[in-house]
C-alpha cells in the first residue's frame, strides 16, 4: 500500500466541470468559535518536526565514517536506515512522528521515515528535496473511516564540492519507502519543506478525528491550512470534520475551497456530494457522484476499496466482482490478490483462496508482508488437514 502522506478523507471526488464560485481568503475557512480550547492543544513546530537527538546525530556520522566519496556516502546512510528499521512498521497509518521520535522507534509512517532520513541527511550536509508521487488514488480504512494515502520521498543530493571532490551530479539519489511507487514512475513535483510541515499536521489532525477529538482536529488543520493554505488534503479534511460537527456551510466552503486549489480531488468532490446529501440536495450530490464514479472507473484501487466495503458487508458476490475487475485494470497489486482469497476463504472454496494468497505473497514487497501471507496459507493448510 502506499504509504507516506496518509491523509484523511471520508470520500472524495472530481470533475471536469467549472469550478463552483468560493469566497476569497483562506480565513474564511476556519471556525474557531466552533472549537472552544482549539489554541491550548500543543503543536510540534518545525523545529520539533526535524530535530534530531545526540543518538541520531552520531547514527548519521557513524553511518559515513571512513567514506570519502558523497554518492557512496549517501547509499550507507540510506542503508543504515533502512537496516534499523521494522518496514512492517512504516505501514502504520497512525504512527505519525517526529524525527527523533522516530529515530527511537524504529518505524513510523512513510512520511515521518522521510522526514527523518531529510534531517538525518541534512545533518551530514547533503541537498536534500521532497517529492510528491501522484499515485493513483488508494484507501484504506481505519477504526470505520476511508483514509485516502498520498505517498512522497526523497531525493539526496551529493555536494557539488566539497575539500577533496567535486561532482556534477544533478540527479541525485532517491530514497523511496515504497518501491511499487518508485517503480511504476509516477509523476513527481518539488515539494517545498513548510508544505511537508502542513502534511504532518494534516496527518495528526487525521488521526484526532478519528479518535473523535474535533477540538484536537481542528487545532491541527488549522495549522496545516496556515502553513501551506493550497493543500488541498487538508482543506477537504477540514470539510469533513465540519460535516461532523454540523457546521455545513462552513463544510461546504471548504470542500471547494478544496477544489479549487486541486480540480482533481476527487475525494473533496465526494466529500462535497455526501454533504449536499446532508443539506437535502439530492439532485446536485447525484450530478457529483456520476462524475467521480467516470473518473474513477480506470482506478484498480477504487475497485479494491468498493470490494472492501462489500466485504465488510458481507455482500461477497459483489466484493468478488469489484476484486476482479480491479484485477482486469492491473495485476501488479498484493492487495487485489488477498482480497480475493479473503473472499474465496468466506464463500468456502479454500483451494482458491490458497491460489490468490500465494499470488498475494509473491506480489507483496517486504518481508512482513510475506510473513503474514504466509501465516494465513499456513492456517489455511491446517484446516485443510484438521
Amino acid at each position: 500500500m502506499q504509504i507516506l502522506s496518509v491523509l484523511l478523507t471520508s470520500i472524495i471526488l472530481l470533475g471536469c466541470q467549472s469550478v463552483p464560485e468560493v469566497w476569497g481568503h483562506q480565513e474564511d475557512v476556519l471556525f474557531d468559535q466552533g472549537f472552544v480550547g482549539f489554541e491550548n492543544i500543543v503543536i510540534e513546530t518545525e523545529k520539533d518536526i526535524f530535530e534530531l537527538n545526540d543518538e541520531a546525530k552520531a547514527f548519521a556520522k557513524s553511518a559515513v565514517k571512513g567514506i570519502l566519496k558523497p554518492e557512496e556516502q549517501i547509499s550507507a546512510l540510506v542503508h543504515h536506515v533502512f537496516s534499523r528499521s521494522d518496514l512492517n512498521l512504516l505501514y502504520r497509518a497512525d504512527a505519525n512522528t517526529v524525527a527523533s521520535q522516530t529515530f527511537q522507534n524504529k518505524a513510523a509512517n512513510c512520511l515521518s521515515m522521510s522526514i527523518m532520513t531529510y534531517a538525518l541527511a541534512k545533518e551530514l550536509g547533503f541537498d536534500v528535496r521532497f517529492q510528491d508521487i501522484e499515485i493513483p488514488e488508494y484507501w484504506t480504512m481505519r477504526e470505520g473511516q476511508s483514509l485516502l494515502n498520498r505517498h512522497i520521498n526523497l531525493q539526496i543530493i551529493p555536494r557539488k564540492k566539497n575539500r577533496i571532490h567535486f561532482h556534477f551530479v544533478t540527479r541525485g539519489y532517491e530514497v523511496d519507502f515504497d518501491a511499487q511507487a518508485t517503480r511504476q514512475h509516477f509523476p513527481k513535483t518539488l515539494l517545498k519543506r513548510r508544505q511537508v510541515v502542513a502534511m504532518f499536521h494534516n496527518n495528526n489532525g487525521a488521526d484526532a478525528l478519528i479518535k473523535k477529538d474535533y477540538v484536537k482536529a481542528y487545532a491541527y488543520f488549522r495549522t496545516a491550512i496556515m502553513q501551506s493554505p493550497d493543500l488541498s488534503s487538508a482543506l477537504a479534511n477540514l470539510g469533513y470534520l465540519y460535516r461532523l460537527t454540523g457546521h455545513y456551510q462552513f463544510s461546504e466552503n471548504a470542500y471547494l475551497q478544496a477544489i479549487k486549489k486541486d480540480k482533481t480531488n476527487l475525494s473533496a468532490w465526494r466529500n462535497l456530494s455526501h454533504l449536499y446529501r446532508y443539506m437535502g440536495l439530492d439532485q446536485k450530490a447525484q450530478e457529483i457522484v456520476n462524475r467521480v464514479a467516470d473518473k474513477r472507473a480506470g482506478n484498480p484501487f477504487f475497485h479494491i476499496n468498493l470490494g472492501d466495503i462489500a466485504f465488510e458487508k458481507q455482500q461477497l458476490q459483489k466484493a468478488l466482482s469489484h476484486y476482479q475487475r480491479a484485477l482486469q485494470l492491473d495485476r501488479s497489486y498484493h492487495e487485489v490478490y488477498f482480497g480475493l482469497g479473503k473472499t474465496y476463504f468466506e464463500l468456502g472454496n479454500i483451494q482458491r483462496s490458497q491460489h490468490y494468497l500465494k499470488l498475494a505473497k509473491k506480489k507483496s514487497r517486504t518481508r512482513a508482508e510475506q510473513a503474514t501471507y504466509q501465516g494465513k496459507l499456513n492456517l489455511l493448510s491446517s484446516l485443510q488437514s484438521g
